[in-house]
Protein backbone atom coordinates (compact mmCIF):
# COMPACT_ATOMS: atom_id res chain seq x y z
CA UNK A 1 0.00 0.00 0.00
CA UNK A 2 2.76 2.78 0.83
CA UNK A 3 4.44 1.90 -2.03
CA UNK A 4 1.06 2.88 -4.31
CA UNK A 5 0.22 6.14 -2.61
CA UNK A 6 4.30 7.37 -3.09
CA UNK A 7 3.34 6.10 -7.13
CA UNK A 8 0.23 8.50 -7.22
CA UNK A 9 1.66 11.18 -5.13
CA UNK A 10 4.33 11.15 -7.06
CA UNK A 11 3.15 11.24 -10.24
CA UNK A 12 1.28 14.19 -9.39
CA UNK A 13 -2.20 12.84 -9.14
CA UNK A 14 -2.89 14.04 -5.24
CA UNK A 15 -0.43 16.31 -4.69
CA UNK A 16 2.52 15.65 -2.45
CA UNK A 17 1.39 13.71 0.15
CA UNK A 18 4.73 14.39 2.26
CA UNK A 19 3.79 17.97 2.64
CA UNK A 20 1.43 17.46 5.68
CA UNK A 21 3.07 15.47 8.35
CA UNK A 22 0.51 12.52 10.08
CA UNK A 23 -0.68 13.11 13.42
CA UNK A 24 -1.19 9.52 14.14
CA UNK A 25 -2.37 6.19 12.56
CA UNK A 26 -5.69 6.99 12.23
CA UNK A 27 -4.84 10.21 10.22
CA UNK A 28 -2.66 8.34 7.75
CA UNK A 29 -5.64 5.67 7.32
CA UNK A 30 -7.98 8.57 6.42
CA UNK A 31 -5.69 10.15 4.01
CA UNK A 32 -4.67 6.42 2.29
CA UNK A 33 -8.56 5.76 1.93
CA UNK A 34 -9.21 9.19 0.64
CA UNK A 35 -6.39 8.57 -2.07
CA UNK A 36 -7.59 5.41 -2.54
CA UNK A 37 -10.93 6.43 -3.74
CA UNK A 38 -9.67 8.66 -6.53
CA UNK A 39 -8.25 6.00 -8.30
CA UNK A 40 -9.87 4.68 -11.38
CA UNK A 41 -10.99 1.64 -12.53
CA UNK A 42 -8.11 0.40 -15.03
CA UNK A 43 -5.59 1.76 -11.99
CA UNK A 44 -7.63 -0.07 -9.24
CA UNK A 45 -7.45 -3.43 -11.28
CA UNK A 46 -3.39 -3.27 -11.68
CA UNK A 47 -2.77 -2.30 -8.00
CA UNK A 48 -4.91 -5.39 -7.66
CA UNK A 49 -3.25 -7.67 -9.86
CA UNK A 50 0.56 -6.25 -8.70
CA UNK A 51 -0.56 -6.88 -4.70
CA UNK A 52 0.04 -3.99 -4.34
CA UNK A 53 -4.18 -2.99 -3.00
CA UNK A 54 -6.84 -5.53 -2.47
CA UNK A 55 -10.42 -5.57 -2.75
CA UNK A 56 -11.08 -5.25 0.49
CA UNK A 57 -9.04 -2.54 1.65
CA UNK A 58 -10.78 -0.31 -2.01
CA UNK A 59 -14.54 -1.35 -0.51
CA UNK A 60 -14.20 0.07 2.28
CA UNK A 61 -12.56 3.29 1.99
CA UNK A 62 -15.61 4.04 -0.13
CA UNK A 63 -17.82 2.85 2.31
CA UNK A 64 -16.09 5.46 4.49
CA UNK A 65 -16.19 8.29 1.79
CA UNK A 66 -19.90 7.13 1.80
CA UNK A 67 -20.59 7.38 5.10
CA UNK A 68 -18.79 10.99 5.69
CA UNK A 69 -20.02 12.45 2.20
CA UNK A 70 -23.34 11.24 1.24
CA UNK A 71 -25.30 12.72 3.99
CA UNK A 72 -24.33 16.10 1.91
CA UNK A 73 -24.99 14.81 -1.67
CA UNK A 74 -27.62 12.28 -1.34
CA UNK A 75 -26.58 10.11 -4.19
CA UNK A 76 -27.82 6.88 -2.64
CA UNK A 77 -31.03 5.20 -2.14
CA UNK A 78 -29.97 2.24 -0.46
CA UNK A 79 -26.42 1.49 0.86
CA UNK A 80 -25.25 -2.22 1.05
CA UNK A 81 -22.41 -2.29 3.19
CA UNK A 82 -22.41 -5.83 4.50
CA UNK A 83 -22.79 -7.07 0.83
CA UNK A 84 -20.28 -4.76 -0.01
CA UNK A 85 -17.98 -6.16 2.40
CA UNK A 86 -18.77 -10.36 1.60
CA UNK A 87 -18.34 -9.63 -2.35
CA UNK A 88 -14.96 -7.67 -1.54
CA UNK A 89 -13.62 -10.61 0.45
CA UNK A 90 -14.45 -13.41 -1.83
CA UNK A 91 -12.99 -11.30 -4.65
CA UNK A 92 -9.90 -11.03 -2.66
CA UNK A 93 -9.72 -14.68 -2.29
CA UNK A 94 -10.07 -14.69 -6.10
CA UNK A 95 -7.48 -12.79 -6.63
CA UNK A 96 -4.95 -14.94 -4.54
CA UNK A 97 -5.89 -18.07 -6.42
CA UNK A 98 -5.24 -16.29 -9.58
CA UNK A 99 -8.60 -17.27 -10.84
CA UNK A 100 -9.46 -12.88 -11.26
CA UNK A 101 -12.87 -13.40 -13.63
CA UNK A 102 -11.43 -9.76 -15.12
CA UNK A 103 -10.82 -6.35 -14.84
CA UNK A 104 -13.80 -5.48 -12.62
CA UNK A 105 -13.37 -7.59 -10.39
CA UNK A 106 -13.25 -6.19 -6.65
CA UNK A 107 -14.28 -3.01 -8.64
CA UNK A 108 -16.55 -0.95 -6.34
CA UNK A 109 -19.84 0.16 -8.06
CA UNK A 110 -22.94 1.72 -7.38
CA UNK A 111 -25.85 1.31 -9.94
CA UNK A 112 -29.07 3.63 -11.03
CA UNK A 113 -31.68 2.66 -8.70
CA UNK A 114 -33.65 1.19 -12.02
CA UNK A 115 -31.68 -1.80 -12.79
CA UNK A 116 -33.43 -4.68 -10.60
CA UNK A 117 -31.57 -6.42 -8.39
CA UNK A 118 -31.92 -9.59 -7.45
CA UNK A 119 -33.20 -9.39 -3.45
CA UNK A 120 -32.61 -5.99 -3.23
CA UNK A 121 -35.70 -2.91 -3.67
CA UNK A 122 -35.60 -1.23 -6.83
CA UNK A 123 -36.99 2.15 -6.59
CA UNK A 124 -37.22 4.33 -9.84
CA UNK A 125 -36.83 6.94 -7.15
CA UNK A 126 -40.31 6.95 -6.67
CA UNK A 127 -43.24 6.43 -4.03
CA UNK A 128 -44.57 3.47 -5.78
CA UNK A 129 -41.94 1.13 -6.30
CA UNK A 130 -40.52 2.17 -2.69
CA UNK A 131 -40.47 -1.79 -1.09
CA UNK A 132 -40.37 -3.08 -4.57
CA UNK A 133 -37.44 -6.11 -4.30
CA UNK A 134 -37.30 -8.20 -7.45
CA UNK A 135 -36.62 -11.49 -8.19
CA UNK A 136 -34.02 -11.25 -10.45
CA UNK A 137 -31.10 -9.39 -11.45
CA UNK A 138 -31.46 -6.86 -14.78
CA UNK A 139 -29.21 -8.14 -17.34
CA UNK A 140 -26.23 -5.56 -17.11
CA UNK A 141 -26.67 -6.55 -13.58
CA UNK A 142 -25.71 -9.97 -13.86
CA UNK A 143 -22.96 -9.39 -16.20
CA UNK A 144 -21.26 -7.04 -14.08
CA UNK A 145 -21.26 -9.82 -11.18
CA UNK A 146 -20.15 -12.27 -13.27
CA UNK A 147 -17.41 -9.74 -13.73
CA UNK A 148 -16.99 -9.71 -10.17
CA UNK A 149 -17.90 -6.23 -9.11
CA UNK A 150 -18.28 -5.58 -5.78
CA UNK A 151 -21.83 -3.70 -5.27
CA UNK A 152 -22.35 -0.52 -2.71
CA UNK A 153 -25.51 0.41 -3.40
CA UNK A 154 -28.50 1.37 -5.25
CA UNK A 155 -28.34 5.92 -6.58
CA UNK A 156 -30.66 8.36 -6.52
CA UNK A 157 -32.14 9.23 -9.71
CA UNK A 158 -35.17 11.13 -10.94
CA UNK A 159 -38.96 9.79 -10.29
CA UNK A 160 -39.45 6.89 -12.90
CA UNK A 161 -36.39 8.96 -14.77
CA UNK A 162 -38.71 11.59 -16.57
CA UNK A 163 -37.20 14.09 -15.56
CA UNK A 164 -33.64 16.06 -16.37
CA UNK A 165 -32.56 17.88 -12.69
CA UNK A 166 -32.90 15.41 -10.23
CA UNK A 167 -34.57 17.23 -8.01
CA UNK A 168 -38.25 15.46 -8.28
CA UNK A 169 -37.03 12.15 -6.57
CA UNK A 170 -39.52 10.42 -3.62
CA UNK A 171 -35.88 10.47 -1.99
CA UNK A 172 -34.81 14.15 -2.39
CA UNK A 173 -32.97 15.84 -4.29
CA UNK A 174 -29.50 14.92 -4.96
CA UNK A 175 -26.55 17.55 -4.78
CA UNK A 176 -23.82 18.24 -7.13
CA UNK A 177 -20.77 17.94 -5.56
CA UNK A 178 -18.91 20.71 -7.85
CA UNK A 179 -21.93 23.38 -5.85
CA UNK A 180 -24.09 21.28 -2.89
CA UNK A 181 -26.99 23.93 -4.04
CA UNK A 182 -26.99 23.13 -7.62
CA UNK A 183 -28.58 19.71 -9.64
CA UNK A 184 -26.66 16.98 -10.85
CA UNK A 185 -28.87 16.86 -14.42
CA UNK A 186 -30.68 13.93 -14.43
CA UNK A 187 -32.49 12.00 -14.63
CA UNK A 188 -28.79 9.39 -13.53
CA UNK A 189 -28.36 11.97 -11.18
CA UNK A 190 -26.93 10.41 -8.28
CA UNK A 191 -24.61 8.15 -10.18
CA UNK A 192 -23.35 11.99 -11.65
CA UNK A 193 -22.72 12.81 -8.04
CA UNK A 194 -21.20 9.79 -6.83
CA UNK A 195 -18.56 9.75 -9.51
CA UNK A 196 -17.65 13.56 -8.86
CA UNK A 197 -17.10 13.10 -5.34
CA UNK A 198 -15.64 9.31 -6.15
CA UNK A 199 -17.93 7.16 -3.44
CA UNK A 200 -17.78 4.32 -6.22
CA UNK A 201 -15.30 3.45 -9.13
CA UNK A 202 -18.48 2.70 -11.94
CA UNK A 203 -21.54 2.79 -12.68
CA UNK A 204 -24.46 1.75 -14.85
CA UNK A 205 -26.73 4.79 -15.60
CA UNK A 206 -30.42 4.88 -18.44
CA UNK A 207 -30.59 7.64 -21.03
CA UNK A 208 -33.67 8.28 -22.66
CA UNK A 209 -33.32 12.03 -23.54
CA UNK A 210 -29.45 12.52 -22.34
CA UNK A 211 -29.62 11.34 -18.92
CA UNK A 212 -26.55 9.38 -18.76
CA UNK A 213 -24.84 12.48 -20.42
CA UNK A 214 -26.34 15.53 -18.68
CA UNK A 215 -25.19 14.81 -15.81
CA UNK A 216 -22.16 13.42 -16.81
CA UNK A 217 -21.58 17.00 -18.50
CA UNK A 218 -22.67 18.71 -14.71
CA UNK A 219 -21.02 16.98 -12.78
CA UNK A 220 -17.77 16.81 -14.58
CA UNK A 221 -17.48 12.87 -15.50
CA UNK A 222 -17.95 10.68 -18.49
CA UNK A 223 -21.02 9.29 -19.54
CA UNK A 224 -21.63 6.93 -22.21
CA UNK A 225 -24.90 6.15 -24.56
CA UNK A 226 -23.92 3.20 -26.40
CA UNK A 227 -25.71 2.67 -30.01
CA UNK A 228 -29.53 1.54 -29.90
CA UNK A 229 -29.37 -2.25 -29.14
CA UNK A 230 -26.14 -2.59 -28.51
CA UNK A 231 -26.96 -3.18 -24.46
CA UNK A 232 -29.69 -5.21 -23.31
CA UNK A 233 -32.64 -3.38 -20.87
CA UNK A 234 -33.94 -6.40 -19.99
CA UNK A 235 -34.64 -5.83 -16.08
CA UNK A 236 -34.22 -1.99 -16.40
CA UNK A 237 -37.27 -0.18 -15.48
CA UNK A 238 -38.42 1.64 -18.78
CA UNK A 239 -39.64 5.44 -19.36
CA UNK A 240 -39.72 5.07 -23.40
CA UNK A 241 -38.82 1.72 -24.44
CA UNK A 242 -37.77 2.97 -28.26
CA UNK A 243 -35.67 5.63 -27.15
CA UNK A 244 -34.45 3.90 -23.31
CA UNK A 245 -30.73 3.11 -23.53
CA UNK A 246 -28.23 1.62 -20.96
CA UNK A 247 -24.63 2.29 -20.31
CA UNK A 248 -21.69 3.23 -17.90
CA UNK A 249 -20.98 6.12 -16.44
CA UNK A 250 -17.08 6.77 -15.20
CA UNK A 251 -14.53 8.97 -14.28
CA UNK A 252 -12.41 8.57 -17.36
CA UNK A 253 -13.03 6.86 -21.21
CA UNK A 254 -10.50 3.89 -20.50
CA UNK A 255 -12.93 2.71 -17.25
CA UNK A 256 -16.53 3.47 -19.27
CA UNK A 257 -14.82 1.18 -22.19
CA UNK A 258 -14.00 -1.54 -20.05
CA UNK A 259 -17.23 -1.20 -18.13
CA UNK A 260 -18.94 -1.40 -22.01
CA UNK A 261 -17.03 -4.36 -22.77
CA UNK A 262 -18.62 -6.14 -19.83
CA UNK A 263 -21.89 -5.55 -20.34
CA UNK A 264 -22.83 -5.14 -24.01
CA UNK A 265 -23.71 -7.92 -26.12
CA UNK A 266 -27.37 -9.21 -27.79
CA UNK A 267 -29.33 -10.58 -25.10
CA UNK A 268 -32.22 -13.10 -25.51
CA UNK A 269 -34.30 -11.60 -22.75
CA UNK A 270 -34.27 -8.10 -24.48
CA UNK A 271 -35.35 -8.12 -28.95
CA UNK A 272 -34.10 -4.44 -29.39
CA UNK A 273 -30.92 -6.03 -29.15
CA UNK A 274 -28.82 -6.51 -32.42
CA UNK A 275 -26.61 -9.81 -32.39
CA UNK A 276 -23.48 -7.70 -34.09
CA UNK A 277 -19.62 -8.40 -32.63
CA UNK A 278 -18.48 -6.71 -29.68
CA UNK A 279 -15.23 -5.47 -30.75
CA UNK A 280 -12.54 -4.68 -28.12
CA UNK A 281 -12.92 -1.89 -26.61
CA UNK A 282 -9.97 -0.97 -24.87
CA UNK A 283 -7.95 -1.59 -27.34
CA UNK A 284 -8.94 1.20 -29.83
CA UNK A 285 -8.00 3.43 -27.34
CA UNK A 286 -5.33 4.33 -29.43
CA UNK A 287 -5.24 8.11 -28.91
CA UNK A 288 -4.80 8.52 -32.43
CA UNK A 289 -7.19 10.86 -34.51
CA UNK A 290 -5.17 12.34 -37.49
CA UNK A 291 -7.40 12.45 -40.14
CA UNK A 292 -10.82 12.18 -38.82
CA UNK A 293 -13.00 14.29 -39.54
CA UNK A 294 -15.07 15.87 -36.87
CA UNK A 295 -18.49 17.42 -37.62
CA UNK A 296 -19.91 20.19 -35.90
CA UNK A 297 -23.02 21.38 -36.81
CA UNK A 298 -24.00 24.94 -38.37
CA UNK A 299 -26.52 27.46 -39.06
CA UNK A 300 -28.62 28.13 -35.57
CA UNK A 301 -28.27 24.48 -34.40
CA UNK A 302 -26.16 25.63 -31.75
CA UNK A 303 -27.57 28.42 -30.50
CA UNK A 304 -28.68 29.77 -27.08
CA UNK A 305 -25.58 28.55 -25.64
CA UNK A 306 -24.07 30.18 -21.89
CA UNK A 307 -20.88 32.12 -22.89
CA UNK A 308 -18.43 29.75 -21.18
CA UNK A 309 -20.01 26.99 -22.40
CA UNK A 310 -19.47 28.39 -25.80
CA UNK A 311 -15.96 29.26 -25.04
CA UNK A 312 -14.86 26.11 -23.65
CA UNK A 313 -16.69 24.12 -26.67
CA UNK A 314 -14.66 26.49 -29.10
CA UNK A 315 -11.55 25.72 -27.38
CA UNK A 316 -11.95 22.03 -28.01
CA UNK A 317 -12.60 22.32 -31.27
CA UNK A 318 -8.75 23.87 -31.44
CA UNK A 319 -7.62 20.91 -29.49
CA UNK A 320 -9.30 18.28 -31.82
CA UNK A 321 -7.70 20.44 -34.97
CA UNK A 322 -4.11 20.18 -33.41
CA UNK A 323 -4.23 16.44 -32.68
CA UNK A 324 -4.58 16.28 -36.38
CA UNK A 325 -8.41 16.20 -36.92
CA UNK A 326 -10.40 18.43 -39.56
CA UNK A 327 -13.42 20.21 -39.19
CA UNK A 328 -16.35 20.42 -41.26
CA UNK A 329 -19.58 22.05 -40.58
CA UNK A 330 -22.94 19.92 -41.32
CA UNK A 331 -26.39 21.05 -41.34
CA UNK A 332 -29.03 19.03 -40.07
CA UNK A 333 -32.13 21.01 -40.52
CA UNK A 334 -34.18 18.61 -38.52
CA UNK A 335 -31.94 18.94 -34.99
CA UNK A 336 -33.97 22.22 -34.20
CA UNK A 337 -37.51 19.91 -34.44
CA UNK A 338 -35.67 17.49 -32.48
CA UNK A 339 -37.13 18.50 -28.69
CA UNK A 340 -41.05 18.13 -30.51
CA UNK A 341 -40.45 15.18 -32.18
CA UNK A 342 -38.93 13.33 -28.99
CA UNK A 343 -41.94 14.75 -26.38
CA UNK A 344 -44.65 13.24 -29.55
CA UNK A 345 -43.09 9.91 -29.01
CA UNK A 346 -41.58 9.41 -25.58
CA UNK A 347 -44.68 11.09 -23.58
CA UNK A 348 -46.99 8.48 -24.88
CA UNK A 349 -44.69 5.18 -24.41
CA UNK A 350 -44.20 6.70 -20.66
CA UNK A 351 -47.58 7.32 -20.27
CA UNK A 352 -48.61 3.71 -21.80
CA UNK A 353 -46.24 2.01 -19.05
CA UNK A 354 -47.56 3.82 -16.19
CA UNK A 355 -51.61 3.88 -17.52
CA UNK A 356 -52.63 1.66 -14.51
CA UNK A 357 -51.29 3.72 -11.92
CA UNK A 358 -52.02 7.17 -12.73
CA UNK A 359 -55.64 5.73 -13.24
CA UNK A 360 -55.31 4.14 -9.35
CA UNK A 361 -52.61 5.47 -7.64
CA UNK A 362 -52.48 9.04 -9.36
CA UNK A 363 -51.71 11.05 -5.63
CA UNK A 364 -48.17 8.60 -5.48
CA UNK A 365 -46.86 10.28 -8.35
CA UNK A 366 -44.82 13.79 -7.65
CA UNK A 367 -47.09 16.45 -9.41
CA UNK A 368 -43.94 17.61 -12.01
CA UNK A 369 -43.94 13.51 -13.13
CA UNK A 370 -47.69 13.11 -12.91
CA UNK A 371 -48.66 16.42 -15.03
CA UNK A 372 -46.06 15.16 -17.66
CA UNK A 373 -47.59 11.82 -17.75
CA UNK A 374 -50.74 12.86 -17.69
CA UNK A 375 -49.57 15.08 -20.88
CA UNK A 376 -48.47 12.11 -22.79
CA UNK A 377 -52.08 10.47 -22.25
CA UNK A 378 -52.96 13.50 -24.10
CA UNK A 379 -50.99 13.60 -27.13
CA UNK A 380 -53.54 11.87 -30.15
CA UNK A 381 -51.87 8.46 -32.23
CA UNK A 382 -51.73 11.10 -35.40
CA UNK A 383 -49.39 13.36 -33.39
CA UNK A 384 -47.55 10.31 -32.47
CA UNK A 385 -47.21 9.11 -36.21
CA UNK A 386 -46.16 12.44 -36.80
CA UNK A 387 -43.39 12.38 -34.09
CA UNK A 388 -42.36 8.85 -36.31
CA UNK A 389 -42.49 10.40 -39.58
CA UNK A 390 -39.77 13.52 -38.01
CA UNK A 391 -37.55 10.73 -36.94
CA UNK A 392 -37.61 9.10 -39.96
CA UNK A 393 -36.76 12.52 -41.56
CA UNK A 394 -34.15 13.08 -38.56
CA UNK A 395 -32.40 10.14 -38.83
CA UNK A 396 -32.12 10.61 -43.13
CA UNK A 397 -30.33 13.45 -42.25
CA UNK A 398 -27.92 12.67 -40.30
CA UNK A 399 -27.51 9.29 -42.25
CA UNK A 400 -26.42 12.16 -45.25
CA UNK A 401 -24.20 14.31 -43.22
CA UNK A 402 -21.86 11.21 -41.89
CA UNK A 403 -20.81 10.47 -45.41
CA UNK A 404 -18.67 13.12 -45.37
CA UNK A 405 -17.64 12.99 -41.23
CA UNK A 406 -16.71 10.60 -39.02
CA UNK A 407 -18.02 11.98 -35.49
CA UNK A 408 -20.36 14.64 -34.32
CA UNK A 409 -19.24 17.11 -31.51
CA UNK A 410 -21.52 19.53 -29.62
CA UNK A 411 -21.64 20.57 -26.41
CA UNK A 412 -23.36 18.36 -23.91
CA UNK A 413 -25.63 21.08 -22.31
CA UNK A 414 -26.31 24.21 -23.52
CA UNK A 415 -25.98 25.71 -19.79
CA UNK A 416 -23.89 24.54 -16.57
CA UNK A 417 -26.07 23.39 -13.70
CA UNK A 418 -28.76 25.37 -12.26
CA UNK A 419 -29.62 25.99 -8.30
CA UNK A 420 -32.05 23.30 -7.27
CA UNK A 421 -34.03 25.95 -5.31
CA UNK A 422 -35.01 27.22 -9.09
CA UNK A 423 -35.72 24.02 -10.38
CA UNK A 424 -38.02 23.23 -7.34
CA UNK A 425 -39.72 26.41 -7.83
CA UNK A 426 -40.22 25.94 -11.65
CA UNK A 427 -41.54 22.56 -10.23
CA UNK A 428 -39.64 20.09 -12.14
CA UNK A 429 -40.82 22.61 -15.69
CA UNK A 430 -37.13 21.68 -17.04
CA UNK A 431 -36.75 24.05 -20.55
CA UNK A 432 -34.48 22.28 -23.02
CA UNK A 433 -31.61 20.96 -21.24
CA UNK A 434 -31.46 17.77 -23.11
CA UNK A 435 -31.94 19.59 -26.75
CA UNK A 436 -28.46 18.80 -27.18
CA UNK A 437 -28.61 15.18 -26.08
CA UNK A 438 -31.93 14.11 -27.34
CA UNK A 439 -31.54 14.01 -30.77
CA UNK A 440 -29.73 11.01 -30.88
CA UNK A 441 -31.91 9.05 -28.65
CA UNK A 442 -33.79 9.55 -31.68
CA UNK A 443 -31.50 8.59 -34.05
CA UNK A 444 -29.74 5.24 -31.78
CA UNK A 445 -26.63 7.03 -32.22
CA UNK A 446 -23.37 6.04 -29.79
CA UNK A 447 -22.79 9.51 -27.76
CA UNK A 448 -20.42 10.39 -25.19
CA UNK A 449 -20.28 13.20 -22.44
CA UNK A 450 -16.80 13.82 -21.39
CA UNK A 451 -15.54 16.88 -19.01
CA UNK A 452 -14.23 19.85 -21.44
CA UNK A 453 -13.84 22.78 -18.97
CA UNK A 454 -15.45 24.71 -16.73
CA UNK A 455 -17.45 28.05 -16.23
CA UNK A 456 -16.86 30.78 -14.75
CA UNK A 457 -18.54 29.75 -11.00
CA UNK A 458 -16.17 26.69 -11.34
CA UNK A 459 -18.92 23.70 -12.78
CA UNK A 460 -18.07 21.69 -15.34
CA UNK A 461 -18.57 21.41 -18.71
CA UNK A 462 -19.54 18.55 -20.88
CA UNK A 463 -18.22 18.18 -24.23
CA UNK A 464 -20.52 15.83 -26.45
CA UNK A 465 -19.21 13.08 -29.52
CA UNK A 466 -21.31 10.94 -31.51
CA UNK A 467 -20.92 8.50 -33.53
CA UNK A 468 -22.11 6.33 -36.11
CA UNK A 469 -24.40 3.14 -35.33
CA UNK A 470 -22.43 0.46 -33.68
CA UNK A 471 -19.01 2.34 -33.92
CA UNK A 472 -18.49 2.74 -30.18
CA UNK A 473 -15.00 2.45 -31.12
CA UNK A 474 -14.83 5.92 -32.84
CA UNK A 475 -16.34 7.65 -30.07
CA UNK A 476 -14.09 5.75 -27.54
CA UNK A 477 -11.13 6.50 -29.40
CA UNK A 478 -11.50 10.38 -30.01
CA UNK A 479 -12.71 11.16 -26.53
CA UNK A 480 -9.80 9.16 -24.98
CA UNK A 481 -7.13 11.22 -27.39
CA UNK A 482 -9.14 14.53 -25.99
CA UNK A 483 -9.24 13.64 -22.57
CA UNK A 484 -5.49 12.69 -22.77
CA UNK A 485 -4.23 16.18 -24.25
CA UNK A 486 -6.43 17.62 -21.61
CA UNK A 487 -6.60 17.73 -17.86
CA UNK A 488 -10.19 18.12 -17.06
CA UNK A 489 -11.21 15.06 -16.54
CA UNK A 490 -8.32 15.02 -13.13
CA UNK A 491 -10.15 18.11 -11.63
CA UNK A 492 -12.38 16.82 -8.43
CA UNK A 493 -14.45 18.89 -6.53
CA UNK A 494 -12.97 20.41 -2.68
CA UNK A 495 -16.00 18.38 -0.55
Amino acid sequence: MPALVDKLAGAGIYGDATQTPFRGEEDQRTMKADQLVQLTIAEAARSFQSGELSPVELTRACLERIEAMDPKLNAFITLLPELAMAEARAAEQRLGRGERLGSLDGIPFAIKDLYETKGIRTTAGSKILADYVPAEDATCIRRLREQGVVLLGKLNMHEWAFGATNVVSHFGPAHNPWGLDRITGGSSGGSGAALAASLCLGSLGSDTGGSIRMPASMCGIVGLKPTYGRVSKHGVVPLSGSLDHAGPMTRTVEDAALVLQAIAGPDPDDLTTEDVPVPDYPAALSGEVRGLRVGVPGGDALSGLDKDVETSFRATLKTLESLGASLVEVHIPALQRAEAIWEAIAGPEAAAYHRRNLEERPEDFSEPVRLRLQQGLQIRAVDYLRGLEGLQQLRAEVAQQYAKIDVLVTPTTASTASRIEDELAASGREVHIHRLTCPFNLTGQPAISVPCGFDSQGLPVGLQIVGRAFDEETVLRVAHAYEQATDWHKARPNL
